[in-house]
């Protein structure tokens, strides 16, 4: 099975100056590249009308020809703008099948192997937050960012793989809480487990301090000049594993990571 993550920046250009390219055509290039199986998705926007209304992991599941998708918002609202924690009826995972009727941001998978069920886990957010860089037109600029709910979307696989797809946490040793977190909670589920996405932990910490081992090895961060690991593939089995390599798109802020994984 062929998997990527990608943290898409809710569809924004990798240089700011720049207009945004095409979330459909992006995704679609880089499909076709691999022959992906499996995406994992975040900062995924749903009916926000900084991206044209739409949701944007309808697009992805479209523009790769996945016929099963799920979607976990974290916030409603735009992160940054201003956003609420969703209530416990707003605490879903909304599939091919489900109304989006909601204007919320948060991630997915989109996933050509069949479903056979979805799971979904709210983590912690911090209590404070840090100064980030915001894209303007005029470049990027430092803006304090409280910390948001962050959560998990987790689809057991028919071939026999449990696949989580996170994004944690911007503030240091906070997300390495979340992720032992969700380490924990994998336990309980069956099958060959992964962990995938934008876990914001740089220098190789999840496998040099937990039992998961990273199947990529990349620099994904920022985009335009990567000096940082970001984003993985970590398994928890042992599983072969090849690194998929592809061109890199003018989409985003972070590179995309791919693997292809088997028994």
């Amino acid at each position: 099975m062929k998997v990527i993550s990608w943290n898409i920046f809710n569809g924004q250009a990798a240089n700011p100056t720049e207009p945004a390219p095409d979330l459909a055509e992006s995704v679609a290039s880089l499909i076709s590249q691999t022959g992906c199986d499996l995406i994992a998705v975040q900062e995924v926007d749903e009916n926000q009308s900084r991206s044209g209304n739409v949701h944007q992991l309808e697009i992805v599941a479209k523009a790769m020809g996945a016929e099963h998708w799920g979607y976990a918002r974290a916030v409603i609202g735009t992160p940054g703008f201003g956003w609420r924690r969703p209530t416990e009826s707003e605490k879903t995972i909304q599939t091919e099948t489900d109304s989006l009727d909601l204007t919320g941001y948060g991630i997915g998978i989109a996933s050509r192997v069949p479903v056979k069920a979805w799971h979904r886990i709210d983590l912690p957010a911090s209590w404070f937050g840090i100064a980030l860089a915001y894209p303007t037109d005029k470049g990027f600029r430092l803006k304090y960012a409280k910390d948001e709910p962050r959560v998990a979307v987790i689809a057991e696989l028919e071939n026999g793989f449990t696949v989580a797809a996170t994004h944690l946490s911007f503030v240091p040793f906070w997300n390495y809480f979340q992720l032992l977190i969700l380490s924990k909670k994998m336990k309980s589920l069956p099958g060959k487990h992964l962990i995938i996405g934008d876990i914001n932990l740089p220098w190789n910490i999840p496998e040099r301090f937990t039992s998961w081992r990273s199947l990529v090895a990349k620099r994904t961060f920022p985009v335009y000049k990567p000096s940082l690991q970001f984003d993985y593939i970590l398994a928890k089995e042992d599983v072969r594993a090849r690194e998929l390599a592809f061109e890199s798109s003018r989409l985003s802020d972070h590179l995309p990571i791919g693997a292809e994984v088997d028994f």
